[in-house]
């Protein structure tokens, strides 16, 4: 009797790590707070994310999306995923002032609210992190508005040490210090989403997928080899369970099929290479697992809602308009 061929296990892979590196996270320079008496302030959305860490004292955190505001004490932290603005106050019964104008007094670096002649109540240092074009629907969409991360969370005593030294970074422009500032970035982004992860989950989503012991078997098999010819069997089979069974969990946890979701990943790195490189579509197609240009620039254009060329053109339009003069 011949033996089965044994299922080939892909190479080792992270999920997170990848998404994360398209995300291309940026960090801008850090500001703090400092808060006497009662205060309230309203502050403006980020372009991207908003990080927070309380140093000293305590204060409540308020934002569109939460069933009631969170009360921040010493060593806590909090990361706002949404361009959204967002009150940090003493008692929502303090009258709510704007901080912008408190910050541009001091070029963005710090600001001080509520009656200076009192004694100091909460001191906040915070940063601002910039990412990618499709940034919010690879990542950020799959968290909720606000992640609070308490001072006893693994991690969190060094946030505000990253925080104070992606400031001092940004503000020397030493060698290499965008590169810094970048994986810096990376780091407080990693902490946040992976004590997110260890809490319940809150709704489905491919990161609550590396959460779950077969799901994630798939997940990972899928950033391993993405251009491999990938069924939901031999998804099953590198999970170890039926192949209903693999495509009911991923579908309860992650919110779509996992041929679904091998699709949407192939075409974002098809998407990352088309601005990244000057490969021809061609060639793009083919390595993220489509047998032809024509092929993939249907299910490219089925989902991000363009054609390949014509995405490649405007990202690049963009970029230009964007660049410093």
């Amino acid at each position: 009797m011949s033996r089965a061929k044994p299922i080939d296990r892909p190479s080792a892979s992270d999920p997170l790590e990848e998404v994360l590196a398209l995300a291309e996270v940026r960090a801008e320079r850090a500001s703090t707070l400092t808060g006497h008496g009662d205060w309230a302030l309203r502050l403006p959305a980020p372009e991207g994310a908003k990080f927070n860490s309380v140093l000293t004292g305590s204060c409540i955190v308020d934002t569109a999306g939460l069933p009631q505001p969170v009360t921040l004490r010493a060593g806590d932290s909090f990361l706002l995923t949404r361009p959204q603005e967002f009150v940090l106050a003493t008692s929502l019964d303090a009258d709510v002032q704007p901080a912008s104008p408190l910050f541009r007094a001091t070029g963005g670096s710090s600001a001080e609210a509520g009656p200076l002649d009192e004694p100091v109540t909460a001191q906040l240092v915070g940063g601002s992190f910039t990412f990618g074009r499709r940034a919010r629907e690879l990542l950020l969409d799959a968290l909720p508005p606000l992640i609070y991360l308490p001072a006893h969370a693994e991690g969190a005593a060094m946030l505000p040490h990253l925080l104070t030294r992606i400031d001092r970074e940004a503000r020397t422009g030493g060698l290499a210090s965008s590169v810094v500032t970048e994986h810096l970035a990376v780091v407080l982004l990693v902490d946040v989403v992976r004590y997110h992860l260890n809490q319940q989950p809150s709704r489905a989503g491919w990161l609550q997928g590396l959460s779950d012991p077969v799901v994630s078997v798939a997940l990972h098999a899928i950033h391993a080899d993405p251009a491999r010819r990938w069924t939901v069997r031999l998804l099953a089979d590198v999970a170890h369970v039926s192949r209903s069974t693999l495509a009911a969990r991923f579908k309860a946890v992650v919110g779509q099929g996992p041929l679904e979701y091998l699709t949407r990943w192939r075409l974002e790195l098809g998407a990352h290479r088309l601005t990244a490189t000057d490969q021809t579509i061609a060639t793009i197609a083919d390595a993220v697992g489509y047998g032809s240009e024509a092929a993939f620039a249907l299910a490219f254009k089925r989902e991000l809602g363009v054609p390949p060329g014509s995405y490649r053109r405007e990202a690049r339009k963009a970029d230009s308009a964007a660049a410093p003069r």
